[in-house]
């Protein structure tokens, strides 16, 4: 005989905490408890006669095979319901968590094209579809720090599409017409707006960048290159020196004390400018920070002292949870953009309030002349723009799946208007900060990029009628010879980037950690403006710009006066010295600069450290070809002509620069892509490509992270990255908890009406466990038939005028619809004044469920493919737990720090 289903049903430990389900117990002890709620009671009452009317008047039918599974009629009860639902619709996102700290910021108006779809369209059909609560209902956020459902919001977008299709009228195909043309809209005005951004703050630093040394007499708002245009001696430009002209003082400490002044001054104001956005949230939600600090306790090393704490002390602890502080602002914010793309919900992060302050403070960061760049940053900023611009339009506002394409597309465009490169911007966004990109994400990302690439054309923020941030090109092609050095260049490229990304967690586990430094972080950055200011005045090429001096360092020779360009053999030695300088002073301060509390990016210093390094290697080769060009070797160099006629220095600059910022970022294909857009030489790209593939083997095998994925690994970011697929050697059973707590689950073995009281207790033992985006499965004799997200039961048990006196229904799976018309006019009625009471509007009755002897490999592909948030675990078809998404991150963390090593997909 057969085991039945309630011989196979799990034991639940009940423990302290049983107390808690002393209402549910009471509940399920009679059997359909009527309710306080009329709409209720009249439903279950035209349930039993339904039910008893259609037994009587119908003649038994055995199945066959053209007999449904889940009876006949199911389709027509469910064509206007939620998704795997038997109630009208509603939105799956979930609603903002009643927590405390948490701001419910969003606008729930209607946007600009619902509004202009309800002024197409008018009718019965229509009008349906726009009163449908997938476009109307509240609960469209999730809750703060919790998951992306894919799933669901993929499923609730098809209904929506389906809605909309089945209108056939001109009204209906001009609105089916315009829904499919939004997101080419979308992403267009993102690209314009971002182009926009990028104009202003390229115009902005530059003027501001030279206010340091002086000022122009003709406008104080032009910069240098502007007031002295096409002139040698240029009048117009005043110094401070000359400003002030003080006679106890030298002309050269005048300067070089106006400089620190106001390279302090600027830092300081940039910081004071990110302080703003400060956000404080409980540190229950085990995140170190949502900014670049590498200094900041990660959650392990708090577990580690939870762990040392007595029984009281922990307890004293968990009665006073401490705040975890963060700045939305600081640091360039790829690694969060990648964490938020990869579906993980951080509310303001890419707010209005972010945008701005950002903006500002990226302004004043880059005039400082602080070892950063802000390239990085736009990055962050486009997402913002493409964030905000969501809520033009419902279908993306209200769908956080379709919102995370339109982001990805945006972030593209940050990447684009930073060096000019929309193609590199597009494969930035599959190969870095991309989780999702099908084939059509594709196309808009690159329409995206070039309507930015067209408007920064336009816009014209350098000059120069170009759009890239500085364009060299190479007359002279490279010689076999010099393969060898650039394959060299690669792999000291990732040696330097793997030992910055060692130096910058030593000095941030050290200096960071200091009392004064982690209360204030303004003192920082008042130090390393400070230090910034002390060193880089005296040489010239660590007091110009990083843009400019990398532009500088790339370009090539055209036998002119100073500068890089040597005019004897006997100039080489003395500007490889000057490099070597600036190399040392220039690698020491992107160190402490990475982690302050500014708007800072990583590329293009990352590149002028390489490109310092790449200069000084490529005029040692050209020495050596000078002095010995008779040798086989050489052969095929001119034996008359300039000095760079044969090598290149700025060639190697630019390849070395690729690998560096490899090491340190580990982008392989974009950067080549970048480097081919920034120079426009085919002859030269096979150098590139060769330098970042060594580059990347080499920081690979020093240090297995790159800088983003050290900080997403430290902050313990729930980012389940799908290009690197661990190797198993267990099954699901080995991670699903041995037991099934009460208070985990919801039983409606005798009876589908649970108190609410019951249910608010269940929910406050997620909230403490920290599992925000957890859910509660329901079960009936131990078998799974449904799930009820936590936040969406927080959200309906929010909804309740009495909670404690309430009984909510918990069963999907009964059938409301009577036979006859009174029954039907009694539901549209109910459907129009919804009871808060029934909840089965909020359950999923068809949850992912596996097998506790599934094999880890699938459950790894489920989360990544599907994006689960979490999977429900059978033994022999009777519930046996659950696994969270966030709780396999850490257990892939954990298989990491044992020795198992991953695979690269």
């Amino acid at each position: 005989m057969p085991h039945s289903a309630t011989s196979q049903r799990p034991s639940i430990l009940t423990d302290s905490d049983s107390d808690d389900d002393e209402d549910e117990q009471l509940t399920a002890s009679t059997n359909y408890l009527s309710p306080s709620s009329p709409v209720l009671s009249r439903r279950l009452h035209s349930a039993r006669s339904s039910e008893l009317d259609l037994r009587s008047r119908m003649p038994p039918r055995m199945p066959d095979e053209h007999s449904s599974l889940l009876g006949p009629g199911h389709m027509q009860n469910k064509s206007y319901t939620e998704p795997n639902t038997a109630m009208p619709r509603f939105s799956r996102v979930s609603s903002q968590t009643s927590m405390k700290g948490f701001n419910k910021n969003h606008s729930r108006a209607n946007s600009w094209a619902f509004r202009l779809a309800g002024a197409l369209g008018s009718g019965r059909k229509f009008t349906d579809m726009g009163d449908s609560k997938l476009y109307t209902d509240e609960r469209v956020w999730y809750d703060q720090f919790t998951s992306t459902d894919w799933v669901h919001d993929s499923i609730a977008d098809n209904f929506r599409v389906r809605d909309l299709r089945a209108r056939k009228d001109m009204r209906g195909r001009i609105y089916a017409w315009f829904d499919g043309a939004q997101g080419w809209i979308l992403v267009a005005i993102i690209g314009f707006i971002t182009a926009c951004v990028a104009y202003f703050v390229n115009l902005t630093e530059t003027s501001i960048f030279d206010v340091k040394e002086g000022y122009c007499t003709r406008g104080w708002y032009l910069s240098q290159r502007k007031c002295c245009f096409e002139t040698e001696d240029c009048s117009d430009w005043m110094t401070w020196s000359e400003q002030m002209n003080v006679k106890r003082l030298d002309d050269k400490w005048i300067d070089f004390i106006a400089y620190i002044f106001f390279a302090v001054i600027f830092a300081v104001a940039s910081c004071l400018l990110t302080l703003l956005t400060r956000t404080e949230i409980p540190s229950a939600f085990s995140l170190s920070t949502l900014d670049e600090n590498l200094g900041a306790t990660s959650s392990k090393a708090a577990e580690d002292d939870k762990a040392r704490l007595s029984p009281t002390e922990t307890a004293a602890k968990l009665a006073s949870p401490s705040t975890m502080i963060y700045y939305p602002a600081a640091g360039s914010g790829v690694a969060e953009v990648k964490v938020i793309l990869s579906g993980f919900v951080i509310h303001g992060y890419l707010g209005v309030r972010t945008l701005i302050v950002k903006t500002l403070a990226l302004i004043l960061s880059v005039a400082s002349g602080l070892s950063l760049g802000k390239e990085g940053p736009y990055v962050h900023i486009a997402t913002c723009v493409g964030n905000i611009a969501c809520r033009l339009f419902s279908k993306y506002n209200h769908n956080d799946g379709k919102r995370r394409e339109v982001l990805s597309a945006a972030a593209a465009s940050g990447v684009g208007v930073a060096f000019g490169a929309p193609i590199g911007g597009v494969l930035f966004s599959l190969e870095e900060v991309s989780y999702y990109f099908p084939a059509k994400t594709l196309f808009r990302t690159f329409f995206c990029c070039i309507i930015a690439a067209l408007s920064l054309k336009f816009l014209d923020p350098y000059g120069t009628g170009k759009i890239v941030i500085f364009q060299v090109r190479y007359i002279s092609d490279w010689r076999s010879f010099e393969m060898v050095a650039f394959v060299l260049l690669g792999m000291m490229g990732g040696v330097l980037g793997a030992i910055f990304i060692k130096a910058c967690r030593v000095w941030a586990r050290t200096f960071r950690r200091i009392p004064a430094i982690k209360r204030w972080p303004i003192l920082e950055v008042a130090l390393v403006g400070l230090v910034t200011g002390l060193v880089s005045f005296w040489n010239r090429y660590t007091k110009l710009a990083v843009t400019e001096l990398l532009y500088e360092l790339a370009s090539p020779c055209k036998n002119g006066p100073g500068g890089l360009c040597p005019q004897t053999s006997n100039d080489i030695p003395r500007i490889i010295g000057y490099l070597c300088i600036a190399f040392v002073v220039k690698a020491i301060l992107t160190t402490i600069t990475f982690g302050i509390k500014v708007p800072a990016g990583i590329y293009v210093p990352s590149m002028v450290v390489g490109g310092l390094m790449g200069r000084i290697v490529g005029h040692i080769v050209q020495y050596i070809v000078i002095m010995h060009p008779d040798a086989a070797l050489f052969g095929s160099c001119p034996k008359s002509g300039g000095l760079e006629d044969c090598v290149t220095p700025g060639v190697y600059a630019l390849v070395a620069a690729g690998a560096t910022m490899c090491g340190v970022t580990r982008l392989s294909v974009t950067l080549a892509v970048i480097l081919f857009e920034l120079t426009g030489s085919l002859d030269h790209v096979l150098p590139f490509s060769i330098s970042v593939l060594v580059a990347k083997w080499t920081a690979d095998a020093i240090e297995p992270l790159s800088i983003y994925d050290l900080l997403t690994d430290m902050n313990s970011y729930p980012l389940l990255d799908n290009k690197i697929h661990p190797v198993f050697t267990n099954e699901l059973g080995d991670i699903c908890p041995k037991v099934v707590r009460s208070y985990r689950i919801i039983d409606i073995s005798n009876s589908p009406l649970v108190s609410a009281t019951s249910l608010r207790r269940k929910l406050d033992r997620l909230h403490e466990k920290g599992e925000l985006d957890g859910g509660l499965p329901i079960l009936r004799h131990g078998a799974l038939v449904g799930l009820i997200p936590a936040p969406d039961l927080e959200f309906a048990l929010d909804k309740l005028e009495d909670e404690e006196h309430s009984l909510c229904l918990m069963a999907s799976d009964v059938s409301w619809r009577g036979n006859n018309r009174s029954s039907i006019e009694e539901d549209e009625q109910d459907e129009e004044h919804h009871d808060p009471n029934d909840l089965t509007g909020y359950i999923d009755p068809a949850p992912v469920a596996l097998d506790i002897h599934s094999p880890m490999d699938l459950v790894f592909q489920c989360f990544v493919k599907l994006g689960l948030r979490y999977i429900c675990v059978l033994r022999e078809g009777v519930y046996a737990g659950m696994v969270h998404k966030k709780s396999f991150v850490k257990y892939i963390k954990e298989l990491e720090e044992k020795g198992h090593k991953s695979l690269e997909i």
